[in-house]
Parts: structure tokens; sequence; C-alpha cells
């Protein structure tokens, strides 16, 4: 079995313990509680790392003034706890801060436990969580950069849009393939994860709400759908029409233009030139060759769409 740990766990495990270690240092009671909101506030990606400690940072600060409120007001009893939350859930609900119910109920038990409210106890609530949060945040000012990842995904993913343009040509040519189709299931699942690295690669800057992979990976699996729409097609044409071989001849060229770059339009005027050719043709003779350039006609239409989701991509 591989064992590994990855950064977010090397991060909450240093975090965690300097966390207590300086809560430890100015004295603060119940200063292990500073670990467990280092724990809970260290995520994935940035800007999920700023939402999680700013929503648990004015829940805390809510339960303070709602202790005082509940204790200070009614008296410190168990049935006062459970009424209190009746109160600040809805409350914590009402502002979207509800991810930090957990970590203001920590605090809501130390001022319980404490039997009292002075400032000097509110001053203590307040450090264990500035320090918890604080060390949170500066544990998540870095993050590993994804660009080599995303740019695996790229490859593979291209390799594999090759690898069934070829297994498309083949069948246009020979009416015959062996292929087992292990790239479309591998492909779906590449995308997916691509889609997945690219938006956290987006949180993890503040000011971009998108970037070019996430994009990138957007396009190509509209692409996909196409491409899974079409196979179906091209495994139901059965008599050699001469069309066949045109469409193959440049589907082979297009696969070897599969990359990050742009030229959907150059083969968007190639496909209508061909298009062209067709309607130039002779019209067919037979009700197999009928149907089977309608079939034909269907894919190339499809094959149009495909390019032109492929313009849309903006290369940056």
């Amino acid at each position: 079995m591989k064992f590994k740990i990855g950064y977010r766990t090397i991060k909450t495990a240093v975090g965690t313990a300097a966390a207590i270690i300086i809560a430890q240092f100015f004295h603060l009671n119940y200063f292990a509680s500073a670990g467990i909101l280092t724990i809970l506030c260290v995520q994935n990606s940035k800007r999920k790392s700023l939402q999680s400690a700013s929503a648990r940072f004015f829940a805390c600060l809510l339960a303070i003034l709602f202790s005082f409120i509940f204790f200070e007001g009614i008296g410190y009893h168990p049935i006062v706890i459970g009424l209190m939350l009746l109160f600040f859930i809805p409350v914590t609900v009402f502002f979207k801060i509800t991810e930090g119910v957990v970590t203001s109920s920590v605090i809501t038990l130390h001022i319980y436990s404490e039997q009292n409210m002075t400032m000097g106890i509110v001053l203590n609530e307040v450090g264990i969580i500035v320090i918890g949060i604080g060390v949170a945040l500066l544990a998540n000012l870095y993050m590993p950069s994804l660009d080599s990842k995303l740019k695996q995904y790229q490859t593979q993913l291209e390799h594999n849009f090759r690898k069934i343009f070829e297994e498309m040509i083949t069948y246009l040519r020979t009416n015959e393939s062996h292929w087992m189709g292990k790239e479309v299931t591998e492909t779906a699942r590449l995308i997916e994860e691509g889609k997945s690295f690219a938006f956290r690669d987006v949180e993890n800057h503040f000011l971009r709400a998108e970037n070019y992979y996430y994009h990138y990976f957007k396009t190509r699996e509209k692409q996909f759908e196409i491409i899974e729409r079409v196979l179906p097609i091209v495994t139901s044409i059965e008599p050699f029409v001469e069309q066949r071989y045109m469409i193959a001849d440049f589907l082979e060229e297009l696969s070897l233009s599969i990359h990050p770059g742009n030229t959907a339009q150059l083969f968007l005027i190639k496909l209508r030139q061909l298009q062209e050719e067709f309607k130039e043709q002779p019209l067919p003779k037979t009700r197999e060759e009928f149907e089977a350039r309608a079939q034909l006609h269907q894919f190339v239409r499809e094959v149009e769409q495909y390019l032109l989701i492929k313009k849309s991509l903006k290369v940056e």
C-alpha cells in the first residue's frame, strides 16, 4: 500500500502545533482550542481557506455576544445553552456563516465553563480565535502550483482524442476495427479530473474568476459530447461510398492538429470546401448509398460543431 503525505496534511500538522505553541506562550486558557481552529480552517485552496476563516471568525464573535446575552441575562445552566442554540443557529444561517457553528460552540462552552463573563475572558477567547485562524491563513499562503499537473491532463486528453479520431478514420476506410474503446471512458475521467484541478487553481487566485485551463477542459468536454454522438454514426455506415474516404482524409489531417493551439478556423474553411465538393457529386443511385451519404452528411455537421466549439477557446 502506497503511503503519501500531502501538502494540506503537512500544513495542518505544522500549523496546529504552531497555533498551540503561540497560544500557550501568551498564557491563554484553553490554548489547545487554537489548534482546533487551525485544523478546521486549513483548506485545499486559498479562496476556500479565506471563506472558512471569515465564517468561523464572525460566528465566534457572534457566539461571544449571544453568550453574554443568554448567560448573563438568564443564567449559566445547560438548558440555557440549548435555548441559545435555538436562536444562534438560525442567525448563522441568515448570515451564511453556518460553517462556524461548531467552532463557535467551543467558544460558548469555554465561557459556560468559566461561569462568568469578564473582559479578561472575552479577550482570552478573541486571542484563541485570532491565533487559530491567523495561523491557518498564513499556512495557506503557500499553495503548490498545479500547472504541471494540468499540463499532464491536457497532454493525455489530446492523445486520447487523436486515438479516437484514428479509430474512426480506420473504420471509414476499412469497415473494420478491433478497438476496445477504453479511451472513451478514460477521456471522460480525464475531463472531470482536469476540471476539478483547474477549478482549484482558480480558487488559489483571489482576483481570478476563471483561467485558461478551466475554459480548455470545458471546451474539450463539449467536443467530447460530440465525439460520443458521432461514434455510433460512423460504425453504422456500411456501403463504401466515395465520401467516406474524403471524410477520412479530412479527419486524418484534423487529428494531426489536435493541440492547445487554435486552428479551428482553417479547418472550418476546409470542411466547407469539402461540403461543396459533395454537392457537385452525382446523386446516390441506391437506397443504401443514399442512407450512407445521409449519415455522412450528419457526421460532417457534427464535425462542424466540434470545430466551432474549438474556435471559441481563447488562448491566453
